[in-house]
């Protein structure tokens, strides 16, 4: 090994040891996903909530990994099912299953941002999302209706978050538990509206919550909030069993690939980008010992865009246009879910008016344009020059919210 080359050996040690140590030393960013999931430490994960929960009720705590489709089919399911995630989103024949179960003498428990227009619509609900005009973001606050269970002052998530609400219930056969407001600078509720409620059903009760975020570490681990959260559940009859969803979960555990688990561990990673770096410098210093010398080898050409215009032309021979329509349309209800952040269960005057308010147009342009994609979603085929309007419609509208020209 040459002068030259041992000064480039130790220079690239040296440069790598510098970049492990900083990486090593630098702090781990917050992850503010909201999983839910049981196993999850982060802020709003559940581990806490699962770990308290499981050592009051001892032998009545049992898990349910299945679709509650499936649970509740067995006859000897009896007592407390309890479901908590941003959004759970059960309907159909399974909802119909899951209130067959509790009109049969058991409980039911929902902590979710929305609930399914079944539930709603059974139970004479409808939820809303409240907002501070004063503020940009809204920092939820919570009380709890019960006298015995409030504190001195109602508890506040100190985090941005969309703070939802029951709009309208049942008043003759719900029971309210908790209200809820957005913050305004002062610790109390000043225009209050349930967000936690009691129906009855059938020989059974089903308790719904609007705001989840109650039940994770980063509200648990607050000294002040841990009696909200006990008071919620004491709601619940802990001598029967309490059954713990980890179905419908956001953070669920998926199977990811070898390589992704590698990345995701800062010592996995770097002893992964050290072999690397080993393997570079062996065929640098070794390789050039032992190299042959090679035949020079054209590369492919680049095909991607004749690949492109081919397909291109393929998906428009079909002239199946109204399925594109609909997807453009069913893109940009998810872009209004989650870049306005507004529920699109409903989508009424209010829904309107909301969503002009977030992205920066008029009532009348949302409204239009809403009115358009329903008549290209009820029309059976459409006109290309409609999917093109469409497109600009689409484009022009988010271009407000977007700051984009």
């Amino acid at each position: 090994m040459t002068k030259l080359q041992k000064i480039v050996v130790f220079t690239l040690l040296g440069l790598v040891s510098l970049l492990v140590y900083v990486e090593a030393t630098k702090p781990q960013p917050i992850n503010w996903f909201q999983s839910y999931s049981r196993v999850d430490k982060i802020p709003f994960g559940t581990y806490v909530l699962h770990d308290l929960l499981s050592e009051k009720v001892a032998g009545n705590f049992i898990e349910i990994n299945r679709p509650p489709f499936e649970a509740v089919s067995d006859s000897a399911l009896q007592g407390t099912y309890f479901f908590v995630n941003n959004y759970v989103g059960i309907n159909g024949d399974e909802m119909d299953r899951l209130l067959s179960w509790v009109e049969e003498g058991n409980t039911l428990f929902f902590a979710s941002h929305g609930f399914s227009y079944e539930l709603e619509d059974t139970l004479s609900l409808e939820t809303t999302t409240v907002y501070n005009i004063n503020a940009i973001g809204s920092q939820p606050l919570l009380e709890l209706t019960n006298s015995t269970l409030q504190s001195e002052t109602p508890h506040k998530i100190d985090r941005d978050l969309s703070v939802y609400v029951f709009e309208e219930i049942d008043t003759l056969s719900h029971t309210v538990l908790g209200q809820a407001d957005v913050y305004n600078d002062t610790l109390s509720l000043e225009n209050p509206a349930p967000n936690f409620i009691k129906a009855p059903f059938g020989e059974g009760t089903i308790f719904l919550h609007t705001q989840p975020e109650v039940f994770t570490n980063y509200f648990l681990l607050d000294d002040n909030n841990l009696n909200y959260t006990e008071g919620v559940l004491g709601y619940l009859d802990t001598t029967n069993n309490i059954y713990w969803d980890n179905h419908y979960k956001s953070g669920k555990p998926i199977e990811t690939s070898p390589l992704y688990i590698l990345l995701n561990n800062k010592y996995l990673k770097w002893a992964y980008y050290f072999m690397l770096m080993g393997a570079l410098l062996f065929v640098l210093f070794e390789g050039k010992r032992k190299q042959r010398k090679i035949p020079v080898v054209e590369p492919p050409a680049n095909k991607t865009f004749e690949y492109t215009r081919t397909i291109a032309g393929m998906y428009y021979d079909q002239k199946d246009y109204t399925a594109i329509a609909k997807k453009q349309i069913a893109l940009f209800m998810e872009y209004v879910r989650t870049r306005l952040r507004i529920p699109t269960e409903h989508i009424n005057a209010r829904f309107f008016t909301q969503v002009a308010a977030r992205s920066g147009n008029s009532v009348e342009d949302t409204k239009a344009l809403f009115t358009f994609m329903d008549h290209i979603h009820k029309a059976e085929n459409i006109q290309p020059e409609t999917l093109q309007r469409l497109y600009k419609q689409i484009t022009t509208y988010k271009q407000k919210t977007d700051g984009k020209s």
